[in-house]
């Protein structure tokens, strides 16, 4: 039978190890608490616009976008929630302004996702919707980066679209009242991130002067 001195002994010495493999431990709560408040910063400066309409440009010169060069846009905060928020993308081209783009930032359990919403005219869903993808980091307050999920590389390989399988979307917003306020919609893919060739399309928003809010998105009157 072992000593009661032994056993207080071992005990003592067995407490300062066990205490720090507790803490070595690192507890992913106050991470978790962090990126959510980084993503709340972001979520709140974006809905600071809500109802209101900003004129923007191409900034990007990819030769694929060349019908966007000096083409008139306008971004639209047109519905916000405490869940999502909706911001209608009108382009006009060729005379006639295509209302066919809403992009959507919602929240998720993990993190912020964006959706893209297509529609036609009539408002039915085009083929290719609702792509997009979630936040894997915490972003920054101003930007939040979307990397490609699995359901939209599944919609563009069984639809042709296997360029877009790496494409990373990211989104970046200055709150209200900021100096020089601007919005920026990017679409960026890399050869490092896989992709055959480089691609950027790239626009900003000038979000210190309002413009006339637009008709509805099609598929959102």
């Amino acid at each position: 039978m072992a000593d009661m001195t032994d056993i207080s002994l071992r005990t003592i010495t067995l407490a300062p190890a066990l205490l720090l493999m507790a803490c070595s431990q690192s507890d992913p709560a106050p991470a978790l608490q962090a990126e959510e408040e980084v993503q709340n910063t972001f979520f709140s400066a974006l809905a600071e616009h809500c109802g209101k309409a900003y004129s923007g440009q191409l900034v990007s010169d990819d030769e694929a976008d060349a019908d966007f060069i000096d083409a008139a846009m306008v971004m639209h905060v047109s519905e916000c929630s405490d869940e999502g928020i909706a911001v209608p993308f009108h382009v006009e081209l060729n005379g006639e302004w295509d209302r066919s783009r809403t992009w959507l930032i919602t929240r998720t359990d993990n993190g912020l996702r964006l959706k893209h919403d297509h529609r036609h005219e009539d408002g039915e869903s085009d083929q290719l919707t609702m792509y997009g993808g979630d936040t894997t980091d915490e972003g920054t307050t101003k930007e939040q980066s979307f990397p490609v999920d699995q359901f939209s590389i599944d919609m563009f390989n069984a639809q042709g679209y296997e360029v877009s399988v790496t494409n990373v979307w990211s989104v970046e917003v200055d709150p209200a009242g900021s100096e020089s306020p601007k919005f920026t919609y990017q679409l960026k893919r890399t050869i490092e991130g896989g992709a055959p060739e480089p691609r950027l399309f790239r626009v900003e928003f000038d979000l210190s002067e309002e413009v006339e809010a637009p008709p509805p998105a099609w598929g959102h009157e």
